[in-house]
């Protein structure tokens, strides 16, 4: 009972979810959280550790992911999508730690998501490092990198992250690791978006599908095509 309650609380996906969810491929995820080995062309060997440990220990050598985890997932490759290199990002995380004491995902707090552009700052002067140069020092690009996620994800009085709506809170699909173990859901009416797509394929109508969960035809429509849009 208590693992369950820990799932319920936390969310849980496997490695194909969280790709499916975050559309980073499955094997770079497992890499950013097993670490990996790989070889110079002078033969050398090199390791790379994990960048962060995941919420759950792996079972059987299966890893599984929680909802903090889906969320650094994206900011990781984010900043790999604007230049920064995978060992400033490990920099970066150690800093955030610093500056957020006792934090597993700092990546994950509303001030890192607001001010974090201070530590990519410090990191620049530190290392000069080419990647960071146009984040480190103009405003606007660091928003730009920031500004999806600003939109999307919800914080709590205490700027602890909540939810996630991947299309923005407009919309009625948020990801909650309190509802449905994390899995996209339309949130007010707390029906996952999996389950309605799949009703409205086998029936065929989404007004009946409507009047079954008794939400409304716009509820089940976005849940359809936010689900066809995660298969694409």
């Amino acid at each position: 009972m208590a693992a369950e309650s820990t799932y319920l609380n936390t969310g849980i996906y496997t490695v194909s979810e969280a790709a499916r969810l975050t559309r980073v491929s499955a094997s770079r995820i497992r890499r950013w959280l097993r670490g990996y080995r790989y070889s110079s062309r002078k033969k050398k060997r090199y390791s790379s550790p994990p960048l962060w440990n995941g919420q759950f220990e792996a079972i059987d050598n299966k890893l599984a992911l929680g909802f903090l985890d889906l969320i650094e997932v994206k900011f990781v490759d984010a900043f790999l999508e604007a230049g920064v290199s995978w060992d400033m990002i490990h920099k970066a995380r150690e800093r955030a730690q610093k500056w957020f004491p006792g934090e597993s995902h700092p990546f994950c707090r509303k001030k890192f998501v607001t001010d974090g552009r201070e530590i990519l700052l410090e990191l620049l002067k530190e290392t000069g490092e080419p990647g960071l140069v146009e984040i480190a020092n103009n405003q606007q690009v660091f928003l730009e990198i920031m500004q999806p996620f600003i939109k999307e994800l919800e914080f709590d009085k205490d700027d602890i992250l909540e939810r996630w709506w991947p299309w923005g809170r407009e919309h009625k699909i948020a990801v909650d690791p309190k509802r449905n173990f994390g899995q996209p859901t339309v949130f007010r009416e707390g029906v996952p978006t999996r389950i309605l797509a799949r009703s409205v394929k086998a029936n065929g109508s989404s007004s009946e599908v409507a009047r079954w969960y008794e939400i409304s035809r716009e509820a089940v429509r976005e849940a359809v095509k936010f689900e066809q849009e995660l298969a694409e």
